[in-house]
């Protein structure tokens, strides 16, 4: 009896210390790697969401962009008599004229590019460093889409590193047609207005198809500041540099 007795204690003890090792809280340790985790996952499935987005946008026209939903909100804050103006045309429908001038404004090596130009990188780099803060992004078209389709307009370098990923997935993902394509029609070129079509509507009264080359190269100067420049429309800047982007259009390379 007296060794049953004794087994018995032993288990009874095995169980007390069982229950006493389940009723333990989680340390520190493990409530960080649960957050480190959870915030992993989250990544990850943004990251998935983003590249199932531009499989689908192969094949299907983007309805509308992220810049084009701030847009929306902020003008049914501050401008409830405008909203977003906005009218998808093919590629081919838009005038070469414009595209020839986009490309030698903003990106002279597209068709030819990864959609990086590190050179343009490190001089935005150097000249953030020098200036204490973000005042140039280095940007290529493809760059200029990743951050309109699904980023936000603040400037930070955790933007600009998921808008290198996003164009990653876009030059992998798609031709440079495409990509073109999808940036003529989704670009920012004033108040609420997007897209080659409502730019050329807007501004000249006239489609998308029929820009003269002195009317593209004045839209694509506009492209960096487009709300400034809507409302500075007699800016001698730009008219001269209008000038300058007009002379450099024949050496623009399209992406045909």
């Amino acid at each position: 009896m007296t060794a049953m007795r004794r087994a018995e204690h032993a288990r009874s003890q095995v169980g007390q210390g069982g229950q006493g090792g389940h009723g333990r809280r989680p340390g520190p340790l493990r409530w960080l790697g649960y957050l480190i985790a959870v915030l992993a996952f989250a990544w990850l499935a943004t990251q998935a969401y983003y590249f199932a987005q531009i499989a689908l946008w192969n094949v299907v026209d983007p309805r509308s962009s992220a810049f084009m939903r701030s847009d929306a909100w902020r003008l049914s804050q501050d401008r409830p008599d405008l909203a977003v103006q906005r009218t998808w045309v093919p590629y081919e429908q838009i005038s070469r004229n414009l595209k020839r001038a986009i490309i030698a404004s903003e990106d002279a090596n597209f068709v030819n590019n990864s959609g990086y130009e590190t050179d343009a990188i490190l001089q935005a780099w150097e000249r953030n460093k020098s200036k204490g803060r973000i005042v140039r992004g280095g940007s290529t078209i493809s760059q200029q889409l990743a951050r309109n389709l699904f980023l936000s307009r603040e400037k930070s370098y955790i933007r600009k590193g998921q808008e290198l990923i996003i164009t990653w997935m876009l030059e992998t993902l798609m031709d440079k047609q495409r990509i073109f394509e999808i940036y003529l029609n989704s670009v920012e070129w004033g108040n609420g207005v997007y897209g080659a079509e409502a730019a050329a509507q807007y501004y000249f009264k006239t489609s998308a198809s029929k820009l003269s080359a002195a009317q593209a190269a004045r839209l694509a100067v506009m492209l960096p500041r487009p709300k400034y420049f809507d409302e500075h429309r007699n800016s001698a800047y730009l008219a001269q540099r209008s000038k300058v982007i007009a002379r450099r259009m024949g050496a623009a390379e399209l992406p045909d």
